[in-house]
């Protein structure tokens, strides 16, 4: 006998089959024929002009809207495959392209689009009934979507973006930083061909050969693009918030750690050296400085350095805070350090050379003691030295942390064996990532437990960004014979 909600999911399934006939019309008609006569394509997904990207994208995105679940999921599979078949190839393109950060760990971040989700997360229908009529919650698709890329992760950002945009029936106009522009459009051109050869839906994802600016403004205010999402720094974020459409914005990020007492410090000596080392900080959820207690300060001092870690004295941490940072205003009484783009995402060794001391190829992370106010404590710089703060407990630790995240609501990171402090940080910090004995990249569910994407909405709340993220809800509500959609 089918129980009542089998027979509430199967009248679900039959209403939204009725409700979408305009998706079940002969896929042969939607197709790249239909573009306007000013369509200039440089090939599979690549287009000269803003205009162009965003009209393929309008007439691949019905294409998408209409297949079912099982075929947007093998579109996802194609894109998965490529990044774990080409990621050698495709790490070192954009190594080659952006220079920053660690190829090794840019071949990990494309093996790791397996861990994205996909459709299975759309494939649950939501519905209730009772004696009035039923209702039916459907995840529709927003449409064309504009997206900005950073140059820090250009393909992965890209990939997981993709991932979640066509699952939930969506298409995309990427943006990518001119920085990481050429891999980015390479990447997207082998997607789009094996996913045309497929399923014979031609410019899945569209991008512009020549992003700049002036282009994210073209998509940002574009009639045919329906949503925005952006990830890059504040000022990009907005300029798409001025164009008065929806924003998924991913913003800044300072997670500070913090090390109590209790916490077992080799064990956060290892978490904190491989997040804060990966691809040589340029994470956002990476570590960026520690909120030591002081009675166990020398110890794990002594424990950064037995994993790996290289210690600074003063005068090398001076020296390295004047090569990374400017000073506006320096001698005026308000100084404001600005990081030097020069030192982002390089490995260790050239920072300790700024710093005047030399250090083994295998060194992978630095760090050193300097009080709160500290630059490196204060502003995100996305580099492999970590600043330590000494602090005479808890209560300290976790106020420095609060004033050090500046209120991004990013990402924060405790090693407590003491389930006090660690709820009490929790609620202090109110972050969309809160880590507790784990490197800050266990929080994507990378040999952790979450979800894994490379765009992080903290400005606009949506947090990890997932297929969900980027649909509508539509309420379908059916009662003595009537149907309307709400």
């Amino acid at each position: 006998m089918i129980d009542r909600e089998q027979m509430v999911a199967e009248i679900a399934r039959e209403v939204i089959a009725q409700l979408q006939p305009h998706l079940k019309r002969d896929k042969a008609t939607i197709t790249a024929g239909s573009l306007p006569a000013s369509y200039a394509a440089t090939g599979d997904g690549v287009f000269a002009t803003v205009n162009d990207a965003v009209a393929a994208a309008v007439a691949a995105q019905l294409r998408v809207a209409a297949m079912s679940l099982e075929e947007r999921g093998r579109m996802i599979s194609i894109i998965r495959n490529i990044c774990f078949e080409q990621a050698e190839e495709l790490g070192r393109m954009e190594m080659e392209e952006t220079k920053i950060g660690r190829l090794e760990h840019k071949i990990g971040k494309l093996r790791a689009m397996k861990h994205v989700v996909g459709v299975e997360q759309m494939e649950r229908i939501q519905a209730r009934s009772d004696a009035s009529g039923l209702c039916v919650i459907e995840r529709a698709p927003w449409g064309v979507i504009g997206m900005v890329l950073p140059a820090t992760h250009s393909v992965p950002t890209m990939v997981s973006n993709a991932i979640n945009i066509l699952a939930a029936g969506n298409s995309a106009v990427f943006n990518p930083h001119p920085a990481g522009a050429r891999v980015a459009a390479h990447a997207l051109k082998l997607f789009n061909r094996e996913i045309e050869r497929a399923l014979g839906v031609p410019n899945a994802i569209t991008t512009i050969a020549r992003p700049t600016i002036e282009t994210a403004e073209e998509i940002f205010n574009h009639p045919d693009v329906a949503l925005l999402c952006v990830t890059g720094g504040p000022a990009v974020v907005k300029a798409a918030m001025k164009a008065g459409k929806r924003v998924i914005a991913a913003g800044p990020g300072n997670p500070p750690v913090v090390v109590d007492e209790t916490a077992d410090l080799n064990a956060a000596a290892r978490a904190i050296i491989f997040g804060a080392a990966f691809d040589n900080n340029l994470l956002c959820i990476g570590e960026k400085e520690i909120f030591v207690v002081a009675s166990v300060a020398d110890a794990f001092k002594r424990a950064m350095t037995s994993a790996g870690a290289y210690e600074l004295n003063k005068a090398a941490i001076d020296r390295l805070t004047k090569a990374a940072f400017t000073f506006e205003g320096e001698g005026k009484g308000c100084a404001q350090a600005h990081v030097k783009k020069d030192f982002v995402g390089q490995d260790a060794t050239v920072l300790a050379q700024a710093a005047g001391v030399r250090v083994p190829a295998s060194v992978e992370l630095l760090f050193g003691e300097t009080d709160a106010s500290h630059p490196f404590v204060q502003e995100e710089q996305m580099m492999p030295f970590v600043p330590m703060v000494r602090v005479p407990d808890i209560d300290a630790a976790i106020a420095a942390s609060v004033r050090a995240e500046r209120g991004y609501r990013h990402t924060a990171v405790i090693h407590s064996q003491k389930l006090e402090n660690v709820t009490k940080m929790a609620r202090a910090m109110n972050t969309t990532l809160f880590i507790h004995n784990a490197p800050s990249t266990g929080s994507l569910g990378v040999d952790g437990p979450g979800y894994f994407s490379h765009t992080i909405a903290t400005p606009t709340g949506e947090g990890v960004t997932t297929p969900l993220t980027f649909t509508r809800e539509r309420q379908i509500a059916i009662g003595s014979g009537a149907l309307r959609i709400i």
